[in-house]
């Protein structure tokens, strides 16, 4: 803690060395011998991949969850998915205030640069209620899902699994403990844990700010802030329009919804409706998606959750930035205007790079090893590397055959899809106050279009 407070370290560093210690820590435990089910050691590149893929809260892995980690290992996974989905400074500040530490100024920060809050102040409360509602809301998913665990497993599996996989969903990590990599395919005409299931992914990909002001304000939705407006607005938007594209898709497909019940039919729609938004459970084959499936889901892995959440991708309200001012364009305005409010031109900036860079990541990883994994399809190799940097954890089943390199190139994705566009976002803020009230040159124009 005192490096990342350091004088020399600026928050967003310190985000990033933060996450980028736990991911190595997480991957000497990793490749313990004692962390796996046949007690010898996995490969380091493997344990790298699962401590990375945890903490980024994606959900690809190398070796299958369920079956190649021992107990011991398994808990490792649900620690780095948890801290990975909280985040780091989030689950310092709680033991800080276990031990009853003081929280400093400079630690203040780093928690106001983690949420990815406006304001310093009420940050240790906000952090407070996180930690208070992500345990509640764990908790209530856990119990649910044991209705369905604990009858098949017995009380003691039935318990482990619930908490797993409660864990897993919300933080929107996509790991699940089945075995034989089917997820929660099983499962995908069970209620219950549709439901459930839903129900976490969808809460853990709002944002924690969205929950406390719905949670307060629930009595008068005019005080909700225009960013609980735009994320709620966006999301719901997303998920319906998924739903009935996926419903219209898949119907005839026989080895998807094809040979479901119609209300069988229309779970599975909505959950992968749901899931492409960095949560990465699946209880439909998803290789076996039609080629407009996959191409809609890998719009969604791409936009992702919402930002201050466990999610990952550009965020909703970077995609609803960029499309509300493409809008304005188009309308001939000169201000993007939301619910009768003016977006700030710095948000629309940070939106626009946010996304362009996130597009050259991918385009970039994706040539790459289109050249080194010349086994793999191009579909096949632009979804997996979609799904890395949106931490989502779909795979056409492409993940375990990679190469060393190739896995890598992945950890690294993994990584900066956790941590790139937020950091881009804060030093961009940075560098913006910092070189206020310097030479500006004289303006001209161009031709554009």
């Amino acid at each position: 803690m005192n490096l990342l407070t350091s004088k020399n370290v600026n928050p967003t560093q310190a985000i990033v060395l933060g996450f980028l210690s736990v991911i190595i820590i997480g991957s000497i435990l990793l490749n313990l011998p004692i962390a796996s089910a046949d007690g010898s050691s996995v490969p380091y590149v493997d344990a790298l991949f699962t401590a990375s893929s945890a903490v980024a809260v994606t959900g690809l892995v190398v070796v299958d969850t369920g079956t190649h980690w021992s107990m011991f290992g398994q808990l490792v996974i649900l620690l780095l998915i948890q801290i990975g989905g909280l985040g780091f400074m989030t689950m310092i500040t709680m033991f800080a205030m276990i031990i009853g530490k003081r929280i400093s100024l400079k630690e203040r920060l780093l928690i106001q640069s983690s949420l990815n809050q406006n304001d310093l102040s009420g940050v240790v409360r906000l952090t407070k209620y996180i930690i208070i509602g992500t345990l509640a809301i764990e908790a209530v998913g856990a119990i649910l899902l044991s209705f369905v665990f604990v009858p098949e497993l017995g009380w003691a599996q039935g318990i482990w699994f619930s908490i797993f996989h409660a864990v897993s969903a919300f933080c929107n990590a996509g790991f699940d403990i089945i075995g034989g990599g089917v997820s929660l395919m099983p499962y995908v005409q069970n209620p219950l844990v549709n439901f459930t299931v839903w129900t976490l992914i969808i809460l853990g990909g709002l944002g924690f700010t969205v929950i406390i002001d719905m949670f307060f304000y629930r009595d008068n939705f005019r005080r909700w802030s225009l960013h609980t407006k735009l994320v709620l607005i966006i999301s719901g938007s997303l998920l319906l329009t998924g739903f009935f594209l996926y419903l219209a898709l898949e119907w005839s497909n026989a080895a998807t919804l094809g040979e479901l019940s119609v209300p069988g039919k229309f779970m599975a729609a909505f959950f992968q409706s749901v899931t492409p938004r960095t949560a990465g459970f699946n209880t439909i084959d998803t290789a076996s998606l039609t080629d407009a499936s996959k191409l809609l889901t890998m719009i969604f892995m791409f936009i992702g959750g919402s930002p201050a959440s466990t999610a990952g991708g550009i965020k909703t309200v970077t995609f609803g930035i960029v499309l509300f001012t493409i809008l304005s364009q188009i309308r001939g305005k000169q201000d993007t205007e939301v619910f009768h409010r003016r977006i700030p031109r710095d948000n629309i900036n940070r939106a626009l790079t946010i996304m362009f860079i996130s597009l050259i990541l991918i385009i970039t990883i994706t040539m790459i090893l289109s050249i080194i994994e010349t086994g793999n399809t191009f579909l096949e190799t632009v979804f997996e590397t979609t799904s890395a940097f949106g931490t989502v954890g779909l795979s056409l089943g492409i993940t375990p055959t990679l190469s060393t390199v190739g896995k890598v190139l992945l950890s690294v994705l993994m990584f900066m899809g956790r941590v790139g566009p937020f950091t881009v976002a804060l030093a961009l803020a940075k560098s913006t106050h910092k070189n206020q009230g310097k030479i500006r040159y004289p303006e001209d124009k161009v031709i554009i279009g």
